[in-house]
Order: structure tokens, then C-alpha cells, then sequence
């Protein structure tokens, strides 16, 4: 805008010299200011997107503590005391699939809007999922994300001993887990990753070999 305008001003002078001549250096000004303004918006954006991307605290999850839980030991095919760790069943999705696309039964015991936490159950499988909070994530994402992991701890112990709470504990660090007799449980999958947090047994699979 501050250019047409200068460039306007000079066609309606254009027969006095003096004014032609600071029509020029007012449109050179026009020209030259934008470009300082825009780098200064660039310089700010950055420094903007630096800043968000600092911002957040890590969610902390207090293993030591949950480890000196008394749990009482559960199979893999305890289903109804499986759920009962978890909480109240607030839905039920009986045409679901597990890992392995398999037909299975989903059981939440979040609402839809909430962060979740679901068991699915088939034949094969037995998984355990949750909500995995972000360091911006809010304060209440936060707290869903540290609760459904002790309840995921706990049942993990319950199905594996403290050894099952170790590999909780190591999924919330970050490290995987692959193809792992944990406890006398065949531990198909471990991992905390992009907002979701797995467990998969593989209830089928021999438990006498670590694979």
C-alpha cells in the first residue's frame, strides 16, 4: 500500500523536478522499510516458534511408588478381574480387531472425549492401551495419562510379577519392547510413543522361550 501511494504521488508531480526527486526517495523508502519489517516479523516468528517449542514440563510418572503396591497375581485369561484394575466399563465394542486384525472385543473405560484407556481381548491377543501425554499437553491430560499408566503398571504386575512393572516402567523411558517372555507372558509389543502407549500379550504363544 505504501508503494501505490508513493508511485501515485509521483505521476501527478511528474513536471517539478524537486518534488520527482522526493517522490523517489519516498517510494525507495517505501520499498526498502516493508522489507526490514518483514525480516523483523521472520526474526520474531522464530524466535516465537522457539519458544513454543521449549514450553511444556515432561510428565513425571512415579514408579518407585507404585512398586510398593501390594497386587494380587491375575491370569491372562482372567478377563473380568483384567477389567476390574482398569475401572468401570463405560463402553463395549464386540465387532472390534486386535493387533493382528484378528476379531476381538473392545472395552473402554474413558468417556469418547476423554484421554482413553481400553482393553482389547480376542483369542490370541490380550492389549493393554492409554493415553500417552505430550510436555504441552494440559495439566488434565496430564493427570489422565499418569493415572491410566499406574492402573497399567498394576495389571502388569498382576500378569507378570514385578517384572511386569519393570516393563512399564521402561516403555514410559521410551525404550521398546519385542518378542519378550516377560513373567511367563509372551510380550508381543511394548511401547510409549506419538500419544499412545501398547501392551500386547500374546496369550497363545509358548512362554518357556525369551525369543
Amino acid at each position: 500500500m505504501a508503494t501505490a501511494l508513493s508511485l501515485s504521488g509521483c505521476d501527478s508531480n511528474k513536471n517539478d523536478p524537486e518534488t520527482s526527486d522526493a517522490a523517489t526517495d519516498s517510494s525507495a523508502q517505501a520499498v526498502t522499510e516493508p522489507q526490514v519489517q518483514d525480516n523483523a516479523a521472520s526474526d520474531s516468528d522464530s524466535d516465537l516458534d522457539g519458544a513454543v517449542a521449549e514450553q511444556g514440563t515432561p510428565v513425571k510418572y512415579d514408579v518407585s511408588a507404585w512398586s510398593n503396591e501390594k497386587v494380587e497375581p491375575l491370569k491372562v485369561t482372567e478377563l473380568d478381574g483384567i477389567k476390574t484394575t482398569f475401572g468401570k466399563v463405560l463402553s463395549t465394542d464386540e465387532n472390534s480387531l486386535d493387533y493382528a486384525s484378528n476379531p476381538a472385543s473392545k472395552y473402554r473405560f474413558m468417556k469418547t472425549d476423554a484421554p482413553y484407556l481400553d482393553i482389547i481381548d480376542s483369542e490370541k491377543y490380550l492389549e493393554l492401551g492409554w493415553y500417552y501425554a505430550n510436555p504441552t499437553d494440559s495439566d488434565t491430560e496430564k493427570e489422565h495419562s499418569q493415572n491410566h499408566a499406574k492402573k497399567a503398571y498394576k495389571l502388569a504386575r498382576q500378569l507378570m510379577g514385578d517384572d511386569g512393572g519393570k516393563v512399564i516402567a521402561d516403555m514410559l523411558a521410551g525404550q521398546v519392547v519385542k518378542n519378550k517372555v516377560i513373567g511367563g507372558q509372551k510380550v508381543e509389543l511394548a511401547k510409549c510413543e506419538f500419544y499412545s502407549c501398547m501392551l500386547i500379550i500374546n496369550k497363545s504363544a509358548a512362554q518357556t522361550d525369551d525369543g
